[in-house]
């Protein structure tokens, strides 16, 4: 009567490291899998929102599917205080509030008509299997495999090529890129949505990771990776943006997240969110009113990348001396390093049993086999990313660090 539902690669490792009694919070594990900013306080950052206060009745009340107004505009003000300075403004006609990023582009998932070409990068976000998983017989489904050689990146050049060759309808990416790091940016990204633009092909950008961006020499960026200074007409460009409070704003928590885009789109987004799930709680839309407002976003956001891009220094060099190779170019976004195990020792190259030995330490990693994204299931007997490890640095110092304490012994003892 039910399908078999495979868990999402993070969470499968969740419920393998609960079976020797990890939870969330437990203070002798190291979560360097999970892809969880720290959620305490942070130098430089407003003090954390611990409250927020209703309106009554209307709070207690149905809200637009969509989001409230007033959600939306704070939404759309942020976006032009951060990247529409001097360019033409997003309005709250243009956003689409949804209770978590997942929920936002499954809504987006949801619409596509039926022989759509969907096109999609390997390796990229794991949940991207799931939603394209139902739409396998019904959509063409079209993989553009970037290459480890190119440090795995898509150089626009080969992006403008592969747009033109399959010509797909819609192409969903991840941008900083789960899990690899890599980012799209500057004159490259223009390029991305001007070939979309060219070809009427619509650029879904996951953008949850725009904060965590550094420069060459591993200090923070002055600027979040975005696509959205390169809009030209913000209702014609054919490009949507998925971004939220989890990440950047360090609140997974509250489930908090939106897309935006041209008004058509967001109208049939938020259609399909009558049926889909619903609308977010107006409660945490009342929070989020709060954390976009002028000053305090900035403030927030100015202070993540900083901490952060001590901790990506604390991550790559401990990777490095334990004989884990980090890829070059190194990672300049998101708060993961996508590293390969290929020399160390016996069977610690495969990245399934080097989880296994790390979980005897009470260390939590991802497997690269999971972000290889695969909507048929047709899984290959040799896996391609077998050799490589998503390692976050979400978590805060001293766990990134008593991780790599831990896995150096995981190392030392298979010498």
């Amino acid at each position: 009567m039910a399908r078999f539902v495979p868990y999402m690669g993070v969470i499968w490792t969740i419920h393998e490291a609960s079976k020797l009694g990890f939870y969330n919070g437990h203070p002798e594990w190291c979560n360097v899998g999970q892809g969880q900013p720290e959620v305490g306080e942070i130098t430089g950052a407003p003090p954390r929102i611990n409250s927020v206060s209703l309106e009554e009745p209307i709070d207690a009340a149905y809200g637009p599917v969509g989001g409230t107004p007033e959600v939306r505009a704070a939404v759309a003000d942020w976006i032009n205080r951060t990247y529409r300075r001097g360019l033409k403004p997003y309005s709250a006609e243009n956003i689409s509030f949804a209770s978590g990023g997942r929920l936002a582009l499954t809504r987006l998932f949801s619409i596509f008509k039926d022989g759509s070409r969907i096109a999609y990068k390997n390796p990229d976000y794991t949940a991207y299997e799931d939603y394209l998983y139902p739409l396998r017989h019904s959509c063409e489904l079209i993989e553009l495999r970037a290459q480890e050689k190119n440090g795995f990146m898509v150089s626009d050049t080969e992006f403008s090529e592969f747009i033109k060759q399959y010509r797909p309808d819609a192409y969903i990416f991840s941008n900083p890129c789960n899990p690899t790091g890599q980012s799209v940016k500057g004159g490259s990204l223009a390029n991305y949505v001007d070939i979309c633009r060219k070809e009427n092909c619509l650029l879904g950008c996951d953008e949850f990771y725009a904060t965590f961006a550094y420069e060459e020499d591993g200090s923070p960026s002055k600027e979040p990776v975005s696509v959205l200074p390169f809009i030209e007409d913000v209702n014609k460009d054919p490009v949507v943006v998925f971004d939220g409070l989890t990440k950047g704003f360090r609140y997974p928590g509250w489930r908090a997240a939106w897309m935006v885009g041209p008004k058509y789109l967001i109208e049939m987004v938020n259609r399909a969110a009558s049926a889909v799930d619903g609308g977010p709680s107006t409660i945490v839309q009342r929070a989020a009113i709060e954390e976009l407002s002028s000053g305090h976003a900035e403030a927030e956001l100015l202070a993540t990348r900083k901490e952060f891009a001590v901790k990506r220094r604390l991550m790559i060099d401990g990777l490095q001396s334990i004989g884990i190779r980090v890829p070059d170019p190194q990672p300049l976004g998101t708060f993961y390093v996508w590293a390969s195990l290929e020399n160390l020792p016996g069977k610690l190259t495969d990245a399934d049993y080097f989880f296994h030995e790390c979980l005897k330490k009470k260390v939590i990693t991802v497997p690269g086999h999971f972000f290889d994204v695969r909507p048929y299931r047709n899984r290959p007997t040799k896996e391609p990313y077998s050799h490589l490890v998503r390692f976050s640095y979400g978590p805060n110092r001293r766990t990134v660090a008593t991780a790599l304490s831990r896995m150096a012994e995981v190392i030392r003892e298979h010498r």
